[in-house]
């Protein structure tokens, strides 16, 4: 029966992999954008392009669609922090943004080996420039349901950075990640609009004349080319190279990109069945709301649902006769451990003195994030593990008019300032004491980030927030240390290694954690810890009923 089931998952692997690269009319969502829209290819495309990278620009002479004699050397082979290296995707190229947001890469060959558009390293690796940087100070955050929906302003990357896509995708294509050096943006913006321009067809993905020939990117762009047909993206997204500005061009492409990164979606459009995750099935067979309902909040709905679960004395389980697994190894099952699990993540700690995780404070049903911003003492973890307990506590962070009257020696490398040591935005080291990472510290009241600031005051400063109503930023600046956005929680069977240290391997070691920082938290030893730690009321015994319902969250997502 178990190789049964194996080769049943197999076969459905394979099938979904051929139907999503043969059928771009095949729809990712109802109501919104989806694989058969021709700006989502087109976005997809320039998620898969190599030739914006610094790499390409400093080996292919000035020929937008020369072929490269070698690759970069950090495209050889993807980094797996759980088991071996996998080969490279895009060996023999440059970077591009689907190196560190894999997806299906490697399921043909490795089932188990999906990805919820994040990689399978502890940091990401980044080009060599001689800086002394070769990974991300951060991991690689997943890209699933960036276009929901949130109850709280838009914010994206874990420090809040950027305020929208095109931002954050500008920044990416012009930046580190993609090899270029703080001061280098303005030559990347023009190498990257070359390579717009005279784009051959060299990068076909989805994008081909009916004789399987790339089509330039001028031509999709313009969109007037007959031979074309359902591939002509539509007018609010069209763009005549030869006419644009390098800005424009460049726009152009981020808006594209966004529209591929906005069809990135959970849920059964991605699995291609019916059943989503053991979870959402469980809801469904038992009659119990999936969504909030119109203008419910997601922290009401959560308590609407906990109560609806507690009103039940019986219940209809998820069996694995129901489904299966093609992706995860796990039986596909929802039964009284998930249940347990799910009480506990649901119930508010306020008042309770065991089996309230409170987990529902920062991941509330249904997306299993509130999108904000919130600090789970995973920096001073981190830190007092090199340099001792109470280290990070006893750390020195200058106050607002200090940190911004020295921008080199505290705030992150920028356009404005190329040789800022971002101190606060590092990877602590034994060798380096007093370097690490703050999180939203670095970005709130930057005058080098002034997109987010309305946005950080907003949520820092408005109701829930560690400051009060009100507040100033230099009140409210020592009271953002350590503080990221929460990430979602669903289908962790595709994310891992965990947090935005990529430090914790399983499930279970992220629950251990929260036990022991929850408990460091009530005894005032967490510093700036988020109000919801002290109200995380779990123990050793909660590991298990708690691995199993976040577990019961994944997906075969594709």
């Amino acid at each position: 029966m178990r190789v049964t089931r194996t080769i049943v998952a197999l076969v459905s692997v394979a099938m979904v992999i051929v139907v999503f690269a043969a059928a771009p009319g095949l729809a990712l969502d109802d109501g919104s954008l989806s694989f058969k829209d021709a700006e989502v290819r087109l976005g997809d495309r320039l998620f898969f392009e190599t030739r914006f990278s610094q790499f390409y620009f400093a080996n292919a002479d000035g020929n937008p669609n020369a072929i490269l004699d070698a690759g970069e050397r950090l495209m050889e082979k993807v980094p797996v922090a759980l088991g071996d290296d996998l080969p490279g995707p895009f060996a023999g190229q440059g970077i591009n943004c689907r190196q560190c947001h894999l997806g299906s890469d490697f399921l043909p060959a490795r089932p188990r080996a999906g990805r919820t558009y994040g990689d399978f390293s502890r940091r990401s690796p980044v080009p060599d420039r001689g800086d002394g940087q070769t990974v991300t100070t951060r991991n690689s955050p997943i890209m699933i349901d960036l276009g929901v929906a949130r109850e709280v302003p838009v914010l994206l990357h874990l420090d809040g950075e950027f305020v929208t896509h095109e931002d954050l995708i500008l920044d990416t294509l012009t930046g580190r990640n993609f090899g270029w050096l703080p001061g280098e943006a303005e030559v990347a913006r023009k190498h990257i609009a070359q390579i717009v321009r005279e784009d051959e067809g060299m990068n076909p993905r989805h994008i081909r004349y009916p004789d399987g020939k790339g089509i330039p990117y001028g031509k999709v762009l313009l969109a007037t080319d007959p031979l074309l047909l359902h591939q002509q993206i539509p007018p609010e997204y069209r763009i005549d190279v030869e006419e644009a500005s390098d800005d424009e061009i460049l726009m152009a492409v981020a808006r594209l990109i966004h529209a591929y990164m906005d069809s990135l979606r959970f849920g059964t459009h991605n699995t291609f069945r019916e059943s989503g995750s053991p979870y959402d099935l469980f809801l469904k067979k038992n009659g119990l709301p999936v969504e909030a309902a119109a203008g419910e909040a997601a922290a009401a709905y959560s308590k609407r649902l906990l109560g609806l679960i507690d009103e039940r004395n019986s219940f209809d389980w998820v069996r694995p006769a129901d489904d299966y697994f093609a992706l995860h190894e796990q039986r596909f099952e929802f039964g009284p451990t998930e249940l347990e699990g799910l009480r506990i993540f649901l119930s508010p700690g306020k008042g309770k003195k065991s089996d309230a995780g409170n987990c529902v404070a920062c991941h509330p049903a249904p997306r299993f994030t509130d999108f904000s911003l919130h600090n789970n003492g995973v920096s001073q973890v981190e830190y007092d593990s090199i340099f001792g307990g109470g280290a990070f506590a006893a750390l020195e962070v200058p106050d607002l008019a200090t940190r911004n009257a020295d921008y080199d020696s505290f705030l992150p490398a920028t356009q404005a300032h190329p040789n800022a040591s971002g101190r606060f935005r590092a990877i602590p080291e034994k060798s380096r004491p007093g370097y690490t990472d703050l999180g939203v510290w670095s970005i709130y009241a930057n005058p080098d980030f002034p997109k987010p600031q309305a946005a950080l005051n907003q949520i820092l400063c408005g109701a829930g927030g560690p400051a009060q109503e009100g507040c100033t930023p230099e009140a409210a600046l020592p009271l953002s240390i350590g503080y990221f956005k929460a990430p979602s929680v669903r289908d962790l069977g595709q994310s891992e290694p965990y947090f935005h240290t990529g430090e914790m391997d399983t499930i279970e070691a992220v629950l251990q954690f929260y036990v022991a920082t929850s408990q460091l938290a009530q005894a005032g030893r967490l510093r700036n810890g988020s109000p919801e730690m002290r109200e995380m009321h779990i123990d050793e015994n909660d590991v298990v009923p708690l691995a199993a319902f976040l577990q019961s969250l994944n997906e075969d997502y594709h």
